[in-house]
């Protein structure tokens, strides 16, 4: 719990993020579910496939999210708590937005050949 709260001053005294791996901390029975109902659930969830699926949950704390890798299987391949503004897996790669210009550029162009019809 501590550790969480430095990192949570870290990043907004710094910017900086933090990853805890929750699969390297020694947990004995039951830890893990007490921990995930002190930190409560929040509003946001999202999942992401690529490679397995990967579940995120904000908790009920701003800026602590719960990320849980999985294989194509859907076992775990490891469980982190991020503390940042958003998750590093949710955030484009910078590749990927080079290529964003391009690919509205494509469909702007498309579009102005074949303009959407009112309804």
């Amino acid at each position: 719990m501590h550790e969480i709260r430095h990192a949570l001053e870290r990043l907004i005294a710094t910017g900086e993020e933090t990853r805890i791996d929750l699969n390297a901390m020694p947990f004995g029975p039951g830890d893990l579910d007490r921990l995930r109902a002190w930190l409560g659930t929040g509003e946001v969830q999202a999942s992401v496939s690529a490679m397995g699926l990967t579940l995120i949950q904000e908790t009920a704390i701003p800026g602590v999210w719960l990320v849980d890798y999985q294989n194509a299987d859907a076992q775990r391949l490891t469980l982190h708590l991020e503390i940042a503004p958003v998750p590093e897996i949710l955030r484009p790669q910078a590749q990927d937005l080079a290529e964003a210009i391009a690919t509205l550029d494509a469909r702007l162009e498309e579009g102005q050949s074949n303009p959407p019809r009112s309804s």
